[in-house]
């Protein structure tokens, strides 16, 4: 049935756009969609365009919260970041000067993840960016992943806004290094490429509480899975995260190349890419995709 799902929700790609504010990002294919489903013992199904390769974009927040978390700790990644969805756009600056303590409201906003960005470990924007990447190429077990640098050149030359968000944070003692220094770890992390294959890959860890089933091995503590996975039921379809949860009732991110992370908790990872987005940032034909799923399947943790 999933060869017929895929063609189904490919129809959507029609209704939205691909990303063109970040200009490398615009040359995706609009009509592209595919699906990678995998279990714990490593076995995946796959359907439409599942070796498209994309950057993570968003996606990557959630994992760069994690390693800030394995990093820091909680009190001071929640010194610098809240707990809360803002219900504005994901690169809104509004609630920064309107709200106190002039925090990011949450780690899967853009100004929240340029925060956590700040605190990674290493001596320099080049060692936390290697630290990111390493982090990202054990959860995957894939040791190809690398970041696209067209893409990181094209973030970066486009910046404006995080540009401003990143500022503003400084200003408010939010940041403490350099601003330049940081955003290029942030364009970084966002710009690492991968398949569905990969998405799914690391979605399955999360899916088991920070355990790789497949190599029976911890990477992350199971306290720090929980934090993000909450994040991804309030936050992580930026402000379509309520009717996401309502609708799919699994834990996700999106980010704006069209890729969607996202898992049945104890059961499968799944990673899906469809550039065509909504207004909210969202890949058309891959939120219907899920959706099918998990109707299908009863899936919603609800």
């Amino acid at each position: 049935m999933l060869p017929q799902w895929v063609h189904e929700s490919k129809a959507y790609t029609e209704d939205g756009q691909v990303a063109a504010y970040i200009p490398e990002l615009a040359r995706a294919p609009q009509n592209v969609l595919g699906i990678c489903l995998m279990d714990a013992a490593g076995d995946t199904v796959v359907g439409g365009d599942h070796d498209f390769r994309f950057t993570l974009q968003s996606i990557s927040k959630v994992f760069t919260l994690i390693l800030a978390l394995m990093d820091r700790g909680e009190e001071v990644v929640f010194s610098k970041v809240g707990m809360e969805p803002t219900g504005d756009d994901f690169n809104s600056m509004l609630k920064l000067e309107l709200v106190e303590p002039g925090i990011p409201f949450n780690p899967l906003i853009n100004a929240g993840a340029i925060a956590i960005s700040s605190l990674m470990a290493g001596s320099d924007p080049a060692a936390q960016t290697q630290r990111i990447l390493q982090f990202f190429r054990d959860v995957a077990d894939n040791p190809t992943l690398a970041i696209n640098h067209a893409v990181h050149r094209s973030e970066s030359d486009t910046a404006h806004r995080n540009r401003s968000l990143a500022y503003f944070l400084k200003d408010n003692g939010v940041l403490s290094g350099d601003v330049e220094d940081v955003l290029d770890v942030y364009f970084s992390h966002c710009s690492v490429e991968a398949t569905c294959t990969d998405l799914a890959r690391m979605a399955l860890v999360l899916a088991n509480n920070g355990v790789d089933p497949i190599r029976n091995l911890r990477l992350m503590p199971r306290r720090y899975v929980q934090i993000a996975k909450t994040f991804m039921i309030t936050c992580g379809m930026y402000n379509a995260s309520g009717e996401f949860a309502m609708n799919v009732g699994l834990p996700a991110k999106s980010g704006v190349s069209g890729g969607i992370l996202t898992m049945v908790p104890g059961q499968y990872g799944i990673g899906v890419v469809g550039p065509a987005l909504n207004r909210k940032g969202n890949s058309t034909a891959g939120v219907h995709l899920i959706g099918k799923l998990s109707q299908e399947f009863d899936w919603s943790l609800f």
